[in-house]
């Protein structure tokens, strides 16, 4: 792309052409306040008026988020006009603002306090009336309080950007507008996924998880024994909460810090993963070999779950049967384990650290339970699993990196690592199934031609002289491609991934925010590379590990041999799969 020349404060510089002065600035080493940049990309049309600038060739002060630079065009941030009218932006929108900072679960990363602090807003510049309030928190994963909200549109876009779907909009008009699903309904009476994608770009508290923090506090304070495993995202990204550079993988801190918040054992998630791939690529071949619904669709994504039953409910055959690491995980866990030590499956509470807030959803499901039990009690995001960490007064970074809880369900292979990246899940199951067609090892183990960040990325394999044509996306703007080519009989593939959130688990809603503004010492281009660098982390750890193959685990061999006995057997289907509901009017 071509450079222009402009001038930002009298200063010249090179810049590339069809950006926006916000960007420009950016790149030339300005902050310019902003609600709208910083976050996946989601602007907000330059509803919030907070980067307002001058410049050469525009009438009055211009939204810089919006407005193209120009050649010649001289720009001025700090003049006292430019800088008066930001101030007025940020105090307008203080003064419709539930300013109860200290019971907010946003204080500290605060986008509206930052750019008041960088403004010199006064809170009460104006006093008047507020827009009447709406505080829905029925649903187990989202709740939403417009008493926060500061009408600047990121979640509306990120849930059209992401998923196609635009479940959030501006309803009433004038004083009376608020975000909400139409006419003001609850999460719980619409078709929202409960992805989480919306409180990931959310600048204020007007849109959070649904916390279960003090569930787990009850089942330590009775008694109960209280075991965790963590989801191979929450590694990738923890370290973000407590300074560390994104994408530093700090697993052996994250399970010291778990075993002094007071749980009796510490798990990986990843040995589920395993699990998971042992049932699904069966149930791969068995379909392959009988007949089955193909292409089947994988099954671990709440979201993408959420998704398929309310918008394809025709297409539900498809999926697999599987239910995810974490559910198949809690089931072993109070069926298998709890036998093994001793302990008795009721007094056993299992909770679950996920990146994902849907999977709060997922656990309530009346399918996520075996032999009377639930498969797992409590789901807290990796957000939470910080801020437990900092109310109990741990210094995470000085911690000392410490092995999970060696036992019967210890190990896990690099497999199980990659699940929480888009393509993960595919790849752990080709080497699988690559083994069970060809009754040998793929050389260098890795199927990169399924990795990458594409919307939608395939590839042909042959194995052992089946041809298997697969695919991958993430988001459902990706899936519903893919669905539509099933429903119209054309789909080409055997096998397809599909993952709730844009780059899988790694992005997924319940991680730490990713705002520029919070990360300092961050490299410019932080918004383009975040999802990366935490897929790097998982990457890496897979090519650390000595077992790279879910089917070499020797726990996972132990486990079938002594109660599951094979995959895809009765036993197995029992406790480890699950069934979908096609006549799903909402999520209640």
């Amino acid at each position: 792309m071509s450079k222009i020349n402009i001038k930002i404060e009298g200063v010249p510089y090179q810049v590339e052409e069809g950006l926006t002065i916000l960007e420009a600035a950016k790149q030339c080493g300005y902050e310019i306040p902003s609600l709208c940049a910083f976050n996946h990309g989601e602007c907000s049309l330059a509803s919030c008026r907070v980067c307002l600038v001058e410049a050469t060739g525009a009438r009055g002060l211009v939204a810089s988020c919006v407005y193209p630079v120009a050649e010649g065009m001289e720009i001025t941030i700090s003049s006292p006009k430019a800088t008066a009218a930001r101030r007025v932006s940020v105090e307008l929108l203080l003064s419709n603002h539930n300013r109860n900072c200290q019971e907010c679960d946003k204080n500290g990363k605060c986008e509206l306090l930052h750019v008041a602090k960088i403004t010199g807003a006064k809170e009460d510049a104006f006093a008047g009336e507020k827009t009447p309030a709406t505080f829905d928190a029925l649903t187990p994963t989202i709740k939403r309080d417009t008493s926060k909200c500061v009408l600047c549109g990121r979640c509306i876009e990120r849930c059209k950007n992401a998923h196609g779907i635009g479940i959030l909009g501006f309803e009433n008009r004038g004083f009376k507008t608020i975000v909400a699903p139409a006419e003001n309904r609850s999460f719980i009476n619409s078709p929202c996924i409960m992805c989480g994608q919306c409180i990931n770009v959310c600048p204020t508290g007007a849109l959070m998880e649904v916390s279960e923090i003090e569930k787990v506090d009850a089942a330590m304070k009775a008694g109960k024994y209280v075991v965790v495993q963590t989801a191979p995202a929450v590694r990738a990204a923890l370290g973000e909460e407590f300074g560390m550079p994104v994408g530093t993988p700090v697993t052996g801190k994250m399970v010291a810090a778990l075993r002094r918040l007071g749980f009796k054992k510490v798990f990986d998630t990843d040995f589920g993963a395993d699990l998971t791939i042992m049932e699904e690529a069966a149930e791969l071949l068995s379909r392959i070999k009988n007949g089955g619904t193909l292409p089947m669709i994988t099954s671990c994504s709440p979201g993408w779950v959420n998704y398929a039953e309310y918008y394809y409910p025709d297409q539900l055959d498809h999926l697999s049967s599987c239910k995810s690491p974490h559910e198949m995980f809690g089931a072993i866990l109070k069926n298998y384990y709890a036998q093994k030590v001793g302990v008795n499956p009721e007094d056993m509470y299992v909770v679950s650290i996920m990146p994902c807030s849907c999977k709060k959803y997922e656990k309530g499901r009346p399918e996520m339970e075996s032999n009377g039990y639930r498969d797992v009690d409590a789901v807290l995001t990796t957000r939470e699993l910080a801020k437990l960490i900092k109310r109990s007064g741990i210094k995470f970074n000085k911690l000392p990196d410490e092995d999970y809880d060696t036992d019967i369900v210890h190990d896990y292979s690099g497999a199980g690592v990659i699940f929480g990246v888009t393509g993960g899940v595919m790849e752990a199951a080709l080497r699988t199934a690559y083994f069970a067609l060809t009754g040998k090892e793929r050389e260098g183990v890795v199927f990169k031609e399924v990795r990458g960040f594409e919307s939608i990325r395939e590839a042909e394999f042959d194995l052992n002289g089946q041809k298997i044509k697969v695919a991958v996306t993430s988001g459902m703007k990706g899936a519903k491609v893919l669905l539509d080519q099933i429903r119209a009989g054309k789909s080409p593939y055997t096998f397809i991934e599909i993952m709730g959130c844009p780059g899988g688990c790694i992005n997924g809603g319940g991680q730490p925010y990713v705002r520029e503004v919070f990360l300092p010492d961050e490299a410019d281009d932080i918004m383009d590379t975040y999802v990366a660098k935490r897929a790097n982390a998982l990457y890496s750890e897979d090519e650390r590990q000595t077992v790279r193959q879910s089917h070499n685990n020797p726990q996972i061999k132990a486990l079938y041999e002594e109660f599951l006995g094979e995959p895809n057997s009765h036993k197995a289907h029992e406790l480890l799969h699950t069934t979908y509901n096609k006549n799903r009017e909402r999520f209640n």
